[in-house]
């Protein structure tokens, strides 16, 4: 079984259920998936088709007969919950050990070395919302020109600024001064630029958010894909969560819309390789905001976009569908949560069916790679 091209698509934090260890995260309980499947808007009949809720473990939506595509339930061989460490995982990278997180803010000789090195003040400097920041410290800025720093559960250094005020480009690069800076015990895993515009009481973020993160901590499929001369298509914020390594191509999109079409155009393209795309609404827009019916929502345009998807596919071309953490919109948490995730494979040679309950994000690397070389045999592992 040989693929010319895999097109690996990222459903960004949508989990299907708590990890045994999901306690330990503060996570018991979480379902990503079922919270959505109580909304009005949640209408998924062709991942249904495919097999989504014939997945180990998934008790909501409707089980078919005749399942389209492979499917499986995988566990979290890292220590985390976090977009970075997820996708690394999916990548082959893992990691033992959880990346440095800030409950009670970043140290403040470090807050002052960085204020010094940019030319600005900080604000805030604690956990919290991206939407409540701004509304709670969008004024001060817009008087101050101090910029809004922040963090959340996971390893991230946040820097809010209203673009009349920190242009775009001066964010971005005051973004890659702080992760020069941030080694070591401060190492977090992504420094985000979060743009804003609008006035006291109707701040509003931009789609001008940038991420500035690690390099993996070690060789992963990407690298040696594009080391064997073949192309790594990177759509969405994947170029940023590897920091750029091992990418042959990228395409930055704004929204879930953006990056399906992208998709699609990749898809057009004559290559022999990845095209490995994250779709980030589901987590950005929804999860973080405790909002089921948007991000049901989002599922279902999804959705609605996947017969496109799988039409534009050659015939020696296969799809995977995954996700890299879960985001429960229905907990009273507001941070990612530490879940199962789908996956769903189509393609040439792949016969449909359960291919159960396995440990570790890492096989979807590795089946990747396999698909790619020839090497996967007459019939697919993951």
């Amino acid at each position: 079984m040989r693929a010319n091209r895999v097109f690996l698509i990222v459903l960004d934090s949508v989990g299907i259920g708590e990890l045994p260890d999901a306690a330990r995260f503060g996570d018991a309980g979480s379902n990503t998936l079922k919270s959505c499947s109580k909304s009005e808007k949640f209408h998924l009949p062709n991942l249904g088709a495919l097999g989504l809720f014939n997945i180990d473990g998934v008790t909501c939506g409707e089980k078919t007969d005749a399942p389209q595509a492979a499917f499986a339930r995988l566990s979290e061989k890292s220590n985390g919950k976090d977009t970075t460490v997820g996708h690394w995982e999916i990548a082959g990278v893992v990691s033992e050990r959880p990346l440095p997180t800030f409950p009670e803010g970043f140290p403040a000789d470090f807050l002052a070395r960085f204020s010094e090195t940019v030319g600005r003040g900080v604000l805030c400097n604690k956990p919290y919302s991206g939407t409540e920041v701004i509304a709670d410290y969008g004024e001060e800025h817009l008087k101050t020109g101090d910029l809004i720093v922040y963090t959340s559960a996971d390893s991230v250094f946040q820097i809010a600024a209203h673009e009349d005020v920190v242009p775009v480009g001066e964010l971005y690069k005051i973004c890659e001064t702080a992760r020069g800076m941030l080694t070591d015990e401060l190492a977090v895993g992504r420094v985000i630029a979060r743009p804003f515009t609008g006035v006291p009481g109707h701040f509003t973020r931009t789609a001008n958010r940038h991420d500035f993160a690690l390099s993996p901590p070690g060789e992963t499929v990407l690298d040696r894909l594009s080391a064997a001369g073949k192309t790594v298509y990177s759509v969405g914020k994947i170029a940023d969560i590897f920091n750029g390594r091992g990418v042959t191509k990228a395409v930055r999109t704004k929204n879930n819309a953006e990056g399906a079409d992208a998709a699609l155009r990749a898809m057009a393209e004559d290559f022999t390789g990845l095209c490995f795309v994250n779709l980030v609404d589901f987590d950005m827009l929804y999860g973080h905001r405790n909002d089921v019916d948007g991000y049901a929502a989002a599922l279902t345009y999804f959705d609605s976009r996947l017969p496109e998807l799988l039409a534009a596919l050659r015939a020696d071309d296969v799809l995977m569908l995954t996700a890299d953490h879960g985001c429960d919109p229905g907990t009273p948490s507001t941070d990612h949560s530490r879940e199962y995730i789908p996956f769903l494979v189509v393609g040439v040679g792949i016969a449909p069916g359960n291919l159960g309950t396995l440990h570790g994000f890492d096989r979807i690397g590795r089946a990747v790679e396999k698909l790619l070389s020839g090497e996967m045999g007459e019939e697919f592992v993951l």
